[in-house]
């Protein structure tokens, strides 16, 4: 524009010009910057120009299929089974009792909090699978060490260690999916690996009473499971470092033109690719955001229970009068209808575009079982207190809905970090109040214990609805400011993707990006 026609203007048209370049740059429109855009745009440019078949990519969503969710199921399948190897010792012959075994309970949450935060913003700077394979590597060297000792400082020393090693898996895993997979996809890739830990209890339990038949003239039984699960986590975290793709931009299983494609399939999500940059201004917006500290409460009232009964669990059912053996053997059909509910839950999701519908689902069956437990407590209907035990873990298919949650509803890089950091971080002090709830003055019954699950769950029923009213409403703003753009500017539906396109890899969170669309 002339500097005529700019001078002719009156003060009134003056200040609204500058009130309409105010809100450009708000939007990220016309001066949008991608210097410091997603490591992506080296490869495939702020505009789409490559274009492929649909038949094309669901090619390459299969060659995705056979590994990304592959090996992420088996580091969660690991990463479970090592974090509740505790639960199957306390059953078999493991000398510390009482408090004692609560206070080593509690440490491996305590490594896992004190480190959740230098853990992830450490990932962002290096390679992404790399990190989570040397880190696999070493927890195994440190759950084997379990076996060394059968002293309390020393098992709380190892517990506090693997917690440290062991919480950088969800966050990568999270991102690593959300990377490489569209919002309608990442809700069943994540319950593909989540998965592992209902499974996991089913495999530790037949592994654990096998074990229990050992003399133990060599090694004590529970000193065997935590050699043998060391070395399993050994050999998976050498997996990971091999084969475990970083990004699509670096995948080396990919070709150059399915690096291409895999990113294209994702550029209209807006969600995002990887960025080495640490962004302060990300980190703001997220403690700013009233749905973060939603997540957070979230996730700690399903951790809460998660703690408590992923290392009383089995010490419950051994209180209906079964013997250990029976007991390991008796706890294996609950971990089948909690695989169950986390791969319903996670087809449900992608399938409807919903998060938080899944989770009522998951919750209700818990809240059910706390009543049964409660209510037929010293009852001698041992069929229907194993029923409750076996339901009450659907709860756990929650948190997998909460990850996806914040693999769809985040862009940013530094953002998207940051609240999972902060979602696993809330796991972690869910995790330790959980190991609490149920005190050794309770037992066998643990009433006060069983009653804090009932309310902690009929809460979390609550915010999760409140969670999906908040994006709903938030897209309908977003639609309506799209709309205005388009009518301001006189954009056809081509100049919007165009701008989508733009918009896609340049790292802007998605309070900063007005194409960014909200899954409920």
């Amino acid at each position: 524009m002339s500097s005529e026609t700019s001078a002719a203007k009156t003060p009134d048209e003056v200040e609204k010009s500058s009130q309409l370049e105010t809100y450009d740059e708000k939007l990220g429109l016309d001066t949008l910057d991608t210097s410091d855009g997603d490591a992506a745009l080296q490869l495939v440019g702020a505009r789409a120009t490559a274009h492929f078949s649909e038949e094309y990519n669901r090619k390459l969503r299969r060659k995705l299929d056979l590994v990304i969710p592959t090996i992420s199921a088996a580091v969660y399948f690991c990463q479970y089974l090592d974090k509740t190897s505790l639960n199957y010792a306390s059953v078999m012959g493991l000398p510390i009792v009482g408090q004692n075994y609560n206070l080593v309970s509690m440490a491996f949450y305590l490594g896992y909090l004190f480190w959740e935060f230098p853990t992830v913003y450490i990932s962002q700077k290096l390679r992404l699978a790399k990190y989570l394979g040397g880190n696999i590597v070493v927890w195994g060297i440190i759950l084997m060490l379990h076996a060394s000792t059968n002293n309390f400082g020393a098992f709380f020393a190892l517990r506090f260690l693997l917690g440290m090693c062991e919480s950088c898996v969800s966050p990568c895993l999270i991102l690593i999916i959300s990377m490489f997979y569209k919002k309608d996809e990442q809700a069943q890739r994540i319950s593909w690996f989540y998965v592992m830990n209902g499974l996991t209890q089913v495999f530790g339990g037949f592994v654990a009473y096998g074990i229990t038949f050992d003399n133990g003239k060599v090694l004590a039984p529970y000193k065997i499971i935590y050699i043998l699960l060391g070395a399993l986590a050994i050999v998976i975290g050498i997996v990971v470092l091999i084969w475990l793709p970083d990004s699509p931009v670096n995948a080396s299983m990919l070709t150059r033109e399915e690096r291409i494609a895999a990113l294209e399939r994702v550029r209209n999500d807006q969600g995002g690719t990887e960025n080495k940059k640490f962004k302060k201004d990300q980190v703001v917006e997220a403690l700013t955001d009233p749905r973060t500290w939603l997540v957070v409460f979230s996730t700690i009232l399903t951790c809460i229970p998660n703690g408590a009964l992923s290392n009383f669990s089995n010490i419950i059912i051994e209180s209906f009068g079964y013997t250990s053996k029976q007991t390991l053997i008796l706890s294996t059909p609950a971990g089948f209808i909690a695989s169950a509910m986390v791969i319903f839950c996670g087809w449900y999701s992608d399938k409807k575009g919903e998060r938080m519908i899944p989770v009522v689902f998951a919750l209700i069956p818990t809240i059910v079982a706390s009543a049964i437990l409660i209510g037929l407590n010293g009852s001698s209907n041992k069929g229907v207190l194993l029923f409750a035990v076996y339901i009450i873990g659907t709860f756990s298919s929650a948190l997998s809905t909460i990850y996806a949650y914040n693999a769809s509803n985040t862009s940013g890089h530094t953002k998207k970090v940051t609240i999972n950091a902060m979602t696993m971080a809330t796991f972690s002090i869910g995790n330790i109040i959980g190991t609490e709830i149920f005190q050794p003055k309770d037992a066998p019954a643990y009433i006060p214990g069983k009653t804090a699950i009932m309310v902690l769950m009929i809460v979390q029923l609550f915010v999760s609805l409140l969670l999906r009213w908040i994006n709903v409403r938030l897209n309908r703003k977003r639609k309506a400011q799209l709309e205005e753009e388009k009518a301001r500017r006189g954009w056809t539906d081509d100049d919007v993707q165009r701008e989508r396109e733009r918009h896609a890899f340049a790292d802007l969170t998605d309070r900063q990006n007005i194409f960014f669309i909200y899954t409920c």
